[in-house]
């Protein structure tokens, strides 16, 4: 149970610090993730801390996410299992909403596919792949 609080509790704070984290404070989001990992949206492919990062980097330049974009993440229905000890996955239902402190409208939806390796720091997000979808 406190391993998949664990893994619920790191998929939350990286839906709350790509909707808030400002550029200069990123650190936090990529931390999230090992130094090995990948992360696929939309044929885009990210692999290690400094590509994620520049992704993150990326989406909030061109105003996709992050402070002052007023979007968000929402994530339900997620799924949490162990196949091996120090291992896991994860499959969650994402949905991403515009305008979302005045009129929230549900821009696009889709799953996050997830796999997680548990380091000395904790569990951390080893591969994500987001499959979205405009509804």
């Amino acid at each position: 149970m406190a391993d998949e609080l664990a893994i619920r509790n790191l998929l939350a704070a990286l839906s709350w610090h790509a909707d808030t984290t400002t550029m200069e404070d990123l650190d936090s989001y990529v931390a999230c993730f090992t130094e090995d990992a990948m992360w696929e949206m939309l044929g885009d492919v990210r692999r290690g801390h400094a590509e994620i990062l520049a992704g993150a980097q990326e989406r909030r330049r061109n105003g996709t996410n992050g402070p002052g974009t007023d979007v968000r993440h929402s994530l339900s229905m997620t799924v949490v299992e162990f196949p091996e000890p120090g291992r896991a996955v994860a499959r969650s239902y994402i949905q991403a909403y515009r305008t979302a402190s005045t009129a929230p409208s549900l821009f696009m939806m889709g799953e996050y596919h997830d796999a997680f390796r548990r380091t000395p720091e904790g569990w951390r997000l080893v591969h994500r792949k987001v499959d979205f979808r405009a509804p």
